[in-house]
């Protein structure tokens, strides 16, 4: 089966849902789902989204804060094309009816929250419930909006590829799987929108939700797009250390607030930093590393229990229900902590309109690499960013879909070509356990810190799985967790041969081998350009 669309956009997290909204005026757009359309980073959010609201800041601030956290290697004229689009992408948000936290005392003012690296309060927020909030009037939106379908529990498998005019290939939309049916058709499209999220099931603990295998990354590798900067994967400080809930985020909001971070002893582990407990995410990561094995502890402790009971619950509702109902009541006791794998820095390389190197392919959200985080993302400019990105894409998809015809995909179309879809055999649960494989050496070899040593026993072990894997690909059916699988085998092969690029420490890249900052060398991107792509056209020979 074939769909056609003007705008394919595969990933329903706020990027995805922005962009469909605005595109949905000028055209046909689809979205496919990888599972429930709120079943997205966007929706596990807390702090908040960084604009300049405040009477005693400005954007130069903003644009500063920024620049320092990226370590170098920001693109300026990123940070300062989305640091001005802030407050209007707030007024938009709002105007679609997100009810963010306001002022007591003057109720049509947003209440301003900081976090780490922000030198004012800047943090738009509601409560500690932003994504989730956000999301949900976004998802409403569009499923009232006649211009968007949504594809739910559409797995998105690659990219179609097709010769245009001028004998240029470009992407022309993407074969999905159904999960729940099993039907694969392909979805045609004039524009492709990558916005997937990112790649924190790689890694053994992240505060990210199971579906993020970052498979828009490898997908867009397969189909020879350039990546960028995967080496620097921000580990978020403060995820909850508890046996029945593995990846809940306690929000940087928490030391935004006076939260403070302190050993088994009591005793605060930034005491000896400018910053204290608001240093950025990277410094902040690395000495709970840091201290956790010097003690042999298995996690560290966030505690504000010195703030008014009242003002916790009103203002952490979401993180003081969920501790308590596993025991623990943060008005009174400290919250077990630990670093987790949180966000993709890197991803694929995009212009300042969210164009891949790609013709036909966007790239928009934590999958793509901007210029705007750098060596280090700066809090809560995540969420920014996917709303400036869409904004920007959205106007300029625009221009390319009044500009082509639709592509010209018939009947009877080339199959998948990664392999027989189907229930796998019992030989592939061997292959589907390497996920578990891959992200323990991830996590041991290619984390916080890292070395020389250690990268090149991640590359040799990742090296026999990815065999394992390609092999099943080539001779037997396959299901959608092999699917996840292979691609999560991609994009660890990336951010190990991007990390083994980079003889130097900077920002989330911390090296034994290389300790020191080196700008004479490496005060620059690391690009991966694929070389053998696998081109996947949509019409039979």
């Amino acid at each position: 089966m074939i769909r056609k669309f003007d705008y394919l956009v595969i990933g329903s997290g706020i990027a995805g849902l922005s962009f469909a909204l605005k595109a949905a005026k000028t055209g046909q757009v689809g979205i496919l789902a990888k599972r429930a359309l709120t079943d997205t980073n966007t929706n596990l959010a807390q702090g908040g989204i960084a604009a300049v609201m405040g009477q005693d800041d400005l954007l130069e601030y903003h644009i500063q804060d920024t620049l320092a956290s990226g370590g170098g290697l920001c693109r300026p004229e990123t940070v300062q094309a989305v640091v001005e689009a802030g407050p209007r992408m707030i007024q938009e948000l709002q105007g679609l009816g997100v009810p963010f936290s306001a002022q007591v005392d003057h109720p049509d003012q947003p209440e301003l929250g900081r976090e780490g690296g922000h030198s004012h309060r800047r943090i738009i927020h509601a409560k500690d419930m932003t994504g989730q909030t956000v999301q949900k009037v976004l998802a409403e939106k569009a499923l009232a909006e006649p211009n968007i379908q949504v594809f739910d529990h559409y797995l998105a498998l690659d990219l179609l590829q097709e010769k245009d005019a001028d004998n240029i290939l470009r992407v022309t939309g993407a074969w999905a799987l159904s999960v729940n049916s099993g039907e694969v058709c392909a979805m045609s499209a004039k524009v492709t929108i990558l916005a997937t999220g990112g790649s924190g099931k790689v890694y053994l603990y992240t505060t990210n939700p199971d579906g993020a295998s970052g498979d828009g990354l490898a997908m867009g590798w397969r189909a020879g797009a350039d990546v960028a900067n995967l080496e620097f994967v921000q580990f978020h400080p403060t995820c909850l250390f508890h046996p029945q809930l593995h990846n809940f985020l306690i929000s940087e909001a928490v030391r935004g607030e006076g939260g403070r971070l302190i050993n088994n002893e009591g005793v605060p582990i930034m005491r000896d930093h400018p910053q204290g407990d608001l240093a950025c995410r990277d410094v902040v990561a690395l000495a709970i590393d840091s201290e956790m094995k010097r003690s042999g502890a298995d996690n560290v402790f966030l505690d504000i229990t010195h703030k008014p009971a009242d003002f916790i619950r009103d203002r952490f509702p979401k993180i003081y229900s969920t501790c308590l109902g596993l025991g623990l009541d943060i008005t009174k006791h400290p919250i077990p902590v630990v670093p987790a794998a949180h966000y993709q820095c890197g991803g694929l390389l995009v212009n300042l309109d969210g164009q891949t190197t790609r013709p036909g392919l966007y790239a928009i959200g934590e999958v793509a690499a901007t210029g705007l985080h750098g060596a280090n993302r700066l809090a809560s400019n995540s969420l920014l960013e996917a709303l400036v990105m869409a904004d920007r894409a959205a106007t300029k998809a625009k221009e390319e879909v009044s500009a082509i015809d639709y592509p010209k995909l018939t009947e009877p179309y080339s199959p998948w070509p990664g392999g027989r879809l189907g229930q796998a055999p019992a030989e592939a649960v061997l292959i589907t356990q390497s996920w578990d494989e891959i992200r323990r050496f991830m996590w041991n070899y290619v984390g916080i810190v890292r070395s020389d040593q250690r990268l090149l026993m991640a590359a040799k072990r990742l090296a026999l799985v990815k065999s394992e894997i390609d092999d099943f690909f080539q001779n037997f059916e396959v299901d959608a967790d092999l699917v996840e699988v292979r691609n999560i085998a991609v994009v660890a092969d990336l951010i190990i041969r991007s990390a083994t690029l980079r003889k130097e420490s900077r920002g989330l890249h911390y090296s034994l081998t290389w300790p020191k900052q080196d700008d004479v060398h490496f005060k620059s991107d690391t690009v991966l350009s694929n070389s053998e792509p696998l081109l996947f056209p949509g019409l039979n020979a």
